[in-house]
């Protein structure tokens, strides 16, 4: 089947290249003075890992659409790892963590495609890295991001307007939403908001901008008609999950920016909230009558994950267990409730990313403590109320801003290239009619 082409891309792309060409050199750091060499070891090792979630949440999506589209669903996420590196390295660090520009955004001229980043100062907050691995490290989470977006999408929408989509959500939405958050100078970051590995940035922007996406792309025609498309591979599902949990040790405990006892504890809670979860969905289920299914022990474990982001640097081993529980029960009844809708959020990417990343956001505000972290703030739980509260507003300003912005960024690419994909596409399926490509 032929497909329209568009040259812009690739002029982009060779613009690019001949730009890094004539882009003058800096002279390399020097690490033995300033950096920690432990620090840099182990964030090199995070940044892996980080980036290895991305192709593992490839195969946990995949494992899940119908066999038709299994190559489409995971391309949609796995393209991000090229598009949003090559766009993270022109622009995209420079908007999140350049000098901020009213606590907005950052100004991403003194960063434009990283010229000169070796000879600057390390990041403000992580002193004992170079600035360049900081980039590189959050370079993974900008990747991520968009790609958690495809679940709601998958089985309908059109490649190359997904790509649009994905180039306008790291600009418009990740990098504001990055800048406020983790910039010093950042809107939510001044108001005492705490996020310690993206629970709004990450996951509820994502969330929320994939509930938009649903809604803008209308219903699949087996939707409508109450068909069940069975999931194509089980074990895509389980080795995904594998892989999102090994490498969601890179995305919380790197997040400490150095190899200490914050990053040991981050770990730590990143594993039980999982744990938790996993058992958690799969005991809930239990008690609504249905038998324990390896794919709702995948669901739950990844939305232990998700809980737990926010608050992995802040809240003690405890209270993780219970995060990742009451976490997974909110997103296992946030997935009933919307069966009950018309929604068609093919893989219930809001319930569990959206739902999940809201309750760790929230439970951060209840537990947080400054026994954990000393650059943190004692939540509800020990005498913090205004904090809470401060976790409560930034909750609904981010959960107000993604699903706004989404809303918008899904019209517009829907207006210069057509997202849905015709109804005898969608009946043949997308592996075959988008790429030319089959199980």
């Amino acid at each position: 089947m032929k497909t329209s082409t568009s040259p812009i891309p690739f002029i982009l792309m060779a613009i690019f290249a001949l730009i890094g060409i004539f882009t003058p050199l800096v002279t390399d750091f020097d690490g033995s003075q300033v950096y920690n060499t432990g620090d840099i070891a182990w964030l090199l090792v995070s940044t892996a890992l980080v980036l290895l979630m991305t192709p593992g949440l490839s195969f946990f999506y995949a494992g899940m659409v119908g066999k038709k589209n299994v190559i489409s669903t995971m391309f949609q996420s796995f393209i991000a790892t090229g598009l949003i590196s090559v766009l993270w390295l022109v622009v995209g660090f420079g908007l999140a963590f350049g000098p901020s520009i009213g606590g907005f955004i950052g100004n991403p001229a003194g960063l434009f495609m990283m010229k000169g980043i070796n000879g600057m100062a390390p990041w403000s907050l992580a002193p004992t890295i170079p600035l360049l691995l900081f980039a590189l490290f959050q370079m993974k989470f900008a990747i991520i991001t968009p790609a958690l977006v495809v679940g709601a999408t998958a089985e309908r929408i059109r490649f190359t307007g997904y790509v649009l989509f994905m180039v306008l959500f790291s600009l418009i939405i990740y990098a504001p939403l990055a800048h406020w958050t983790w910039h010093p100078d950042g809107l939510l970051f001044k108001m005492g908001v705490l996020d310690f590995a993206g629970g709004t940035v990450v996951h509820i922007s994502a969330g929320c901008a994939a509930l938009m996406g649903a809604i803008v792309l209308k219903r699949r025609k087996v939707h409508i008609e109450k068909e069940e498309v069975k999931p194509a591979r089980i074990p895509y599902v389980l080795l995904g999950t594998g892989l999102l949990w090994f490498g969601w040790f890179g995305f919380n405990a790197g997040s400490a920016v150095g190899s200490g006892s914050l990053a040991v504890n981050a770990f730590a809670n990143t594993n039980t909230a999982s744990a938790a979860a996993g058992l958690g969905w799969i005991f809930f289920d239990s008690l609504r009558g249905r038998k324990p299914s390896a794919l709702g022990f995948c669901i739950g474990a990844v939305v232990g994950l998700v809980a737990i982001t926010p608050a992995a640097g802040f809240v003690g081993l405890p209270q993780s267990i219970f995060i990742g529980m009451f976490g997974a029960v909110c997103s296992n009844l946030a997935v009933y409730w919307k069966g009950k809708t018309t929604i068609d959020d093919t893989l219930d990417v809001f319930p569990c990313h959206g739902v999940g990343g809201i309750v760790g956001m929230i439970l951060t505000g209840v537990f947080s403590s400054k026994k954990i972290n000393a650059a943190g703030t004692d939540g509800l739980l020990y005498g913090g109320t205004e904090f809470f509260l401060k976790q409560l507003a930034g909750c609904a300003i981010v959960v107000a801003f993604a699903m706004i912005m989404g809303f918008i960024l899904f019209k517009l690419v829907d207006m210069i290239i057509p997202l849905r994909v015709s109804a005898e596409e969608e009946a043949i399926g997308l592996d075959i009619t988008q790429h030319g490509e089959s199980l």
